[in-house]
């Protein structure tokens, strides 16, 4: 095996590492106060794409997490950087909340729903049918298709909601086109967000939940790969996976002494 080269940036996962249901998880305040003083590059990630960076901060303010607003990174944030590389001043109908309108409009965007070179499914509690009905008609009429998460559902007090993957799902068999997913496991996430904080895949390290999404994608990034139990995954739902992570803790408290 090659030998490591030393972590000198971090990225993590917001949910289920740092909080859990609006309540931190013990030790993530300690884990980002290290991580503030010993001035590494990092940044916080969240494949939901419903809040701006500046509600996220604001959020975790609350919860006594400090975490600067340059440092969190949304599937929102790395499709807009994908659109603006590939399309720099395209138009966009989007279905989805303030965290990816603002991304859009940032970039310099037209939000439009006459002729869009691209329809932008985001994560919202209000689907309407009447949006996915004009997102079907204009993928049809040619529009490519994007979406910033495949997750397929989502947390709540209730119980799983549906989510963006599981609405994208319904517009591609009513239409035979697939989005093109920018957020978790594609490693386009991972690597636009490096590349936002200056740092390289082979001296960072991704913190994660989830095998399906957050491992997977710092692998394919080549990066370190640490699991916590916190939130999804068990050790047991490890053996699952054709892959594994670089290492497995209890929780975000058991890595603040790496940093």
């Amino acid at each position: 095996m090659a030998e490591r080269k030393p972590i000198e940036s971090w990225l993590t996962d917001m949910d289920g590492v740092l909080v859990h249901e609006g309540i931190p998880i013990p030790g993530a305040d300690a884990f980002i106060n290290r991580l503030r003083e010993s001035g590494k590059p990092f940044l916080v990630l969240t494949n939901n794409s419903i809040y701006t960076p500046r509600d996220l901060q604001a959020r975790l303010s609350r919860m006594g997490l400090e975490v600067p607003v340059e440092n969190i990174w949304t599937s929102a944030l790395a499709t807009a950087k994908f659109l603006d590389d590939q399309r720099p001043g395209g138009t966009a109908y989007v279905i989805g909340e303030a965290g990816l309108t603002t991304a859009l409009h940032d970039i310099g965007y037209i939000l439009t729903d006459h002729e869009p070179d691209y329809v932008v499914l985001g994560e919202t509690r209000t689907y309407s049918f009447e949006a996915m009905t004009k997102a079907v008609r204009l993928i049809n009429a040619g529009a490519r298709f994007i979406c910033t998460n495949p997750d397929e559902t989502g947390p709540s007090a209730e119980g799983p909601l549906p989510a963006t993957g599981a609405v994208a799902a319904l517009i591609t068999k009513a239409t035979g086109k697939k989005p093109y997913f920018a957020g978790k496991p594609n490693p386009l996430m991972m690597r636009t967000g490096l590349n936002a904080i200056g740092a390289h895949s082979h001296s960072s390290a991704m913190i994660g939940d989830r095998m399906d999404t957050d491992i997977l994608a710092g692998l394919e990034a080549g990066m370190q790969t640490f699991l916590v139990l916190t939130g999804l995954t068990s050790t047991e739902d490890t053996e699952k996976f054709p892959y594994r992570p670089t290492m497995t803790f209890d929780s975000i408290a058991d890595l603040v002494d790496l940093v």
